[in-house]
């Protein structure tokens, strides 16, 4: 990557307590940036970095946490937008309200963060802010549908926001994570009860869901791909991190017919 200009940044990091987020913060922050994570629980301060108080599903604590930074910093000089939830479970099976609980997380939680930060960044006609997606944006997965969905969303709205703010000298990139070793398997919605239609097909997927194979890889990986994007003077539209037949899949989903591509995920989840 070609390397621009490498003084301390600022840098916001929402869900920066755990899992991808933290990995972020450690490494940005041991780098020399001066790192700000976010999180909705009490905790105790990590050593490198500083925790915000933040809940993204909340406009007036979106706006006092950007203000805090703001506060102590003077200026945002780049958002990763990290914080998401996950969902599990047979689409028929989800209601509504359930899927607006993760959208309101993953998509209206990063427009309330770029909302929030937007105004300063075109002032100073600088800035960037990486939107952490999912490989998941890419294709439905059996029973994931919202969580594919929310994040083929948060895909649009990066892409339309890049184009909004090129004229500001505001960089806007998706980061696609494949499958990391954290917590979201714990602390996926999912809804009270399973169709008995659904039941074994659904066991089977979660089965391999939770597998090592899946979970195995350090989130690290991503926090280096963001550090690199971070010194990239014209950062792609596009990033990935993943490997192998996760990777592969995205090349598969281009090349097979519809019908076909469908065929082999689920040969995948038996």
């Amino acid at each position: 990557m070609s390397s621009s200009s490498s003084f301390v940044k600022v840098v916001l990091v929402t869900g920066g307590s755990s899992g991808i987020g933290q990995a972020i913060c450690v490494r940005l922050a041991a780098q020399g940036h001066r790192v700000f994570g976010t999180t909705r629980k009490a905790m105790e301060q990590p050593n490198g970095y500083r925790l915000v108080d933040m809940d993204i599903t909340d406009e007036a604590s979106v706006q006092r946490g950007v203000e805090e930074v703001l506060r102590e910093a003077g200026r945002i000089d780049v958002v990763v937008n990290n914080a998401g939830l996950g969902i599990q479970g047979p689409a028929e099976d989800i209601t509504p309200e359930l899927a607006l609980t993760l959208l309101d997380t993953n998509v209206l939680g990063a427009h309330r963060v770029c909302r929030a930060v937007l105004p300063g960044m075109r002032d100073r006609k600088a800035g960037l802010i990486i939107n952490i997606s999912s490989l998941a944006a890419n294709f439905g997965l059996p029973f994931r549908s919202f969580y594919s969905a929310s994040k083929a969303a948060l895909e649009r709205y990066t892409e339309t926001l890049s184009m909004e703010l090129e004229p500001f000298g505001i960089h806007v990139v998706s980061l696609q994570p494949g499958e990391y070793n954290t917590k979201i398997a714990t602390s996926r919605l999912k809804p009270a009860t399973i169709s008995a239609v659904y039941e074994k097909a659904y066991a089977r997927t979660m089965d391999v869901l939770g597998s090592s194979l899946h979970y195995s890889r350090d989130p690290d990986e991503v926090a280096v791909m963001v550090a690199e994007i971070m010194v990239t003077a014209k950062p792609k539209s596009v990033y990935r991190a993943a490997h192998g037949m996760q990777l592969f899949s995205i090349l598969a989903k281009k090349l097979f017919p519809g019908r076909r591509f469908e065929q082999m995920v689920m040969k995948h989840y038996k």
